[in-house]
């Protein structure tokens, strides 16, 4: 029997480890989104207004997917708090089911993982506009 995929476990599933990486990635990949909106608006771009649609786009997604992760790991009874950043390394404590865990990211893995992210979101948002003009 596998402690790992129920909520009563000792352990975090690998599932709950990527919500809780996705969690604290989410937000570097908004700031990011948004300095990207702010350098748009300011450009004498033609298509100006199609990029700054899709980045709203993409700020909105990753929103929603937030709400549904704090959501989710609130039911789960998880809870993310900063712990320590050093050079190369970003720590997260972790309290869930009476247990706390230390979880640290390097920032190359960070980077890494925001760059699959965005490249998800932007497919999504292909995916829309290709669906709209069949």
């Amino acid at each position: 029997m596998s402690d790992q995929n129920t909520y009563g476990s000792t352990m975090l599933s690998n599932e709950e480890r990527e919500m809780v990486r996705d969690l604290i990635l989410l937000p570097y990949i908004d700031t990011m989104v948004g300095k990207s909106i702010e350098e748009i608006e300011r450009s004498g771009n033609m298509l100006k207004q199609t990029y700054l649609l899709a980045g709203r786009y993409v700020q909105q997604r990753i929103m929603q997917d937030m709400l549904k992760l704090k959501q989710e790991l609130k039911r789960r009874n998880i809870k993310v708090v900063d712990d320590a950043n050093e050079d190369f390394l970003l720590y997260y404590l972790i309290y869930f089911r009476g247990y706390q865990e230390r979880f640290g990211m390097t920032r190359d893995v960070m980077r890494t993982q925001i760059s699959l992210r965005l490249t998800e979101y932007t497919a999504e948002l292909g995916g829309v506009l290709k669906d709209n003009l069949k």
